[in-house]
């Protein structure tokens, strides 16, 4: 049996399982199970400690970071949780857990009917941010990993399904994320891995590091006002959301300089975040290797 196959095989069996556990209780094993993994996949838990090294600075020691990715490693599996138990709650139940701030802002946004794009990191509790849709009254539409097997795609789709969300795989036509700004709704895109290989060269904690510019691209093409907003768990695993303020968007008609520009805005209110609270960006794909300027 490939990985891949296991990987499906891991989901459906924690996704069966996930919902039956009290979830203070469920919590803190999966906490456990992700210091566990730490050591169980040195390779990714490498990866995380060198992204985790530009964060930290060079003040950073061995110890200090080893803890935080042990702890990144726990909140990522905490994230999974969230993910297997959601889809069993009811809207209600969804909405309720989540304390979401700054909602005007996508309010005010909205008014201009030009259609919203939603930027984050992969940080903190993931599916906390998807409660936004219900409180606008909006459908979110976002590319996703288009994970293998197939079936597996199928079934992350499936948990994350809702009436305000749809996905499309980001190795498919994105024409849909268009197309949803020009109705008036909503598009969420990353803006801490270039999963395409399609991005640019950035300064990202002081290194040029490849970040994707689809969000930026997205706001200058269409005239969509792009917001930032990240989601952050606190001690007692409960999620706050918090929308920022539109970006003042340069656009000057030069529009390489125009993406450039406005990328390094968004990677500005990415480092705050990541740089205050760098237990809660457990990013396991090597940002700075390819991150050479004419590359």
């Amino acid at each position: 049996m490939s990985q891949s196959e296991l990987s499906y095989y891991f989901y459906r069996l924690f996704g069966s399982l996930a919902p039956l556990v009290p979830r203070r209780l469920g919590y803190w094993i999966a906490g456990k199970i992700g210091y566990a993994a730490y050591f169980l996949n040195p390779s990714g838990s490498a990866v995380l400690r060198e992204n985790l090294s530009h964060v930290l600075g060079q003040e950073a020691d061995a110890a200090t970071l080893r803890a935080t990715a042990m702890q990144a490693y726990g909140n990522l599996a905490k994230s999974y949780f969230d993910l297997f138990c959601n889809h069993s709650l009811s809207e209600e139940e969804a909405g309720a857990l989540v304390s979401i701030r700054g909602v005007h802002h996508a309010e005010a946004a909205l008014l201009k009917d030009r259609g919203l794009v939603l930027t984050s990191a992969h940080f903190g509790p993931l599916e906390s941010g998807w409660q936004i849709g219900p409180l606008l009254d909006l459908t979110i539409t976002a590319p996703a990993e288009h994970l293998k097997p197939e079936r597996l795609y199928q079934y992350v789709c499936k948990l994350r399904a809702s009436s305000w969300m749809k996905l499309i795989p980001v190795d498919g036509p994105l024409l849909g994320l268009v197309r949803a700004l020009r109705r008036g709704q909503a598009v969420a895109v990353a803006a801490d891995r270039d999963i395409t290989g399609s991005g640019i060269v950035v300064d990202f904690f002081d290194a040029p590091a490849r970040l994707p510019d689809g969000h930026v691209q997205l706001a200058l093409r269409t005239g969509a006002e792009l917001l930032t907003m990240f989601a952050l768990r606190q001690a007692d695993d409960r999620p706050i959301v918090q929308v920022e303020a539109p970006l003042d968007l340069e656009r000057t008609g030069n529009l390489e300089r125009d993406v450039q520009v406005n990328v390094q805005k968004v990677v500005a209110r990415m480092e705050d975040w990541i740089r205050r609270y760098p237990e809660q960006w457990p990013m396991f794909y090597p940002i700075w290797r390819d991150g050479e300027y004419g590359s």
